[in-house]
């Protein structure tokens, strides 16, 4: 029952794969499309670079809707359909608009992934391993960041001045092989109860799933949602949850993560690499998130979500604070503009690599486990849109003024950083007071601790 569990777990965190692929192949394709189609820093960074996570703003909000009307199942089939059409829209794009509108088609469908997956995972696991079966969401965000980063400096060159186009369309591969897969896990036990009121195809589900007493387990859920199903989310009763998850997903935009991650290669090249060089290094980020996300984990469940963030604002300030001061100090003016030495360049990718490993053992594995336990099993769909909607909000904004804050700072960029530090000051006392800890609670015991009837 075990393996059929991870198996269906694996499958849905597919569409993680893909979440990570989408977003950071573009980081590749970022500087030969500036070039291409000469476009100012504002509409580059309005258009090009942040009009996906426009588009997964949109998935985001809106995705908890059909996730609750037609079902996780159906809703996460369609997704992979979205990341199919954009990757070969955005390969095949004539010009600036029309690659924007392709990226934003798969905005919605990474949005919207970023809802139902860690939903439907949630909500098959049991409580003492429901850590580590969403965390694989999380692990195959990394895993597709990895191989996009890989995968960027395996193409460039490529196609000459279209390498880009292979670059962004080597994701239908893994898109098309997600949709055939994704037919092949059942529906949400709870959503079989909540929205169909499907008795017997829930008792299924659950029997594959090894519950054994499963009078008791259908009693619970129902209990959960009775005579409760048409309350809406902003009602109050649920401002404990809503709040949790808007700070959470705030402060994880607010470490700056998306911004190092699609800008990557050209914050490497102002460090002072090549740029295949900075390519090349980007794949060391990648490969820190990979090995730094299996840790967290392995310790998601041991030592709890709590615990992981409170080590991970650590580093995140280390980092970061490591990251502004090799900029302030090491970096020299010159009328050729702002150069470091090579070995600095080097001290600067090491801080970077640390900040990474520190947002992978600490909100890259936390955020969508957390996001996904703590609301109630009637709102959870609406609860998780707030959530993850909030994340990707502040995901655009920080990408939308990335490149103009690149070439703002240009000629020493540490500020930048500087600014990132402060706030995960601020996320490490929130931590510390305000954070609660879910490890080992069940779902409905959650909404006991968490909302006052």
């Amino acid at each position: 029952m075990k393996n059929k569990l991870f198996y269906w777990s694996i499958t849905v965190a597919l569409a993680g794969f893909l979440f990570g692929f989408d977003t950071v192949v573009i980081s590749g394709a970022n500087l030969p499309i500036k070039e291409l189609w000469n476009t100012s820093s504002w509409f580059h960074g309005t258009f090009i670079m942040s009009m996906a996570l426009w588009g997964t703003v949109l998935g985001a909000l809106f995705g908890g809707y059909p996730c609750q009307r037609f079902g996780r199942k159906k809703t996460l089939f369609w997704i992979g359909v979205l990341y199919l059409l954009s990757a070969l829209g955005s390969a095949m794009a004539w010009d600036p608009y029309s690659f924007s509108f392709f990226r934003f088609i798969g905005g919605i469908g990474v949005g919207a992934s970023s809802v139902a997956a860690p939903m439907y995972i949630s909500e098959i696991a049991s409580e003492d391993r429901r850590g580590r079966l969403v965390a694989l969401y999380q692990f195959n965000i990394v895993l597709g960041i990895f191989i996009a980063f890989i995968s960027n400096y395996l193409l460039e060159g490529v196609g000459g001045a279209n390498d880009w186009r292979y670059m962004l369309g080597m994701e239908a591969v893994p898109a098309l092989l997600y949709c055939f897969l994704i037919l092949g896990v059942p529906n949400s036990p709870r959503w079989l109860l909540m929205q169909k009121g499907d008795d017997a195809g829930a008792r299924s589900v659950l029997q594959q799933m090894g519950i054994t007493d499963i009078a008791s387990e259908m009693q619970k859920i129902k209990a959960s949602v009775v005579s409760k199903a048409k309350e809406g989310i902003f009602n109050g009763k649920y401002n404990k949850p809503l709040m949790l998850a808007f700070v959470l997903a705030f402060f994880n935009q607010l470490s700056g993560i998306n911004f190092i991650l699609y800008y990557a290669p050209e914050i490497l090249e102002t460090a002072g690499l090549a740029a295949k060089e900075s390519l090349g290094s980007s794949i060391s980020i990648g490969g820190v998130n990979l090995i730094f996300t299996m840790l967290g984990m392995y310790l998601i469940d041991r030592l709890g979500r709590k615990q992981l963030m409170f080590i991970g604002s650590v580093g995140y300030i280390i980092g970061l604070v490591g990251v502004a001061y090799s900029f302030f100090v090491l970096g020299n003016m010159s009328v050729e503009g702002f150069e470091i030495p090579k070995s600095q360049a080097y001290q600067i990718l090491a801080f970077i690599l640390l900040f990474i490993a520190s947002h992978a053992i600490g909100q890259g594995a936390v955020i969508w486990v957390f996001i996904s336990e703590i609301f109630p099993n009637r709102v959870r769909a609406y609860g998780q849109s707030w959530g993850t909607g909030t994340h990707w909000v502040f995901a655009a904004l920080i990408t939308l003024f990335g490149s103009v804050l690149i070439d703002a700072f240009s000629e020493n960029p540490w500020p930048i950083y500087a600014f990132f530090a402060g706030m995960m000051l601020l996320q490490l006392l929130w931590v510390l007071v305000f954070m609660p800890e879910t490890k080992g609670v069940s779902l409905e015991e959650l909404e006991k601790r968490l909302i006052k009837e």
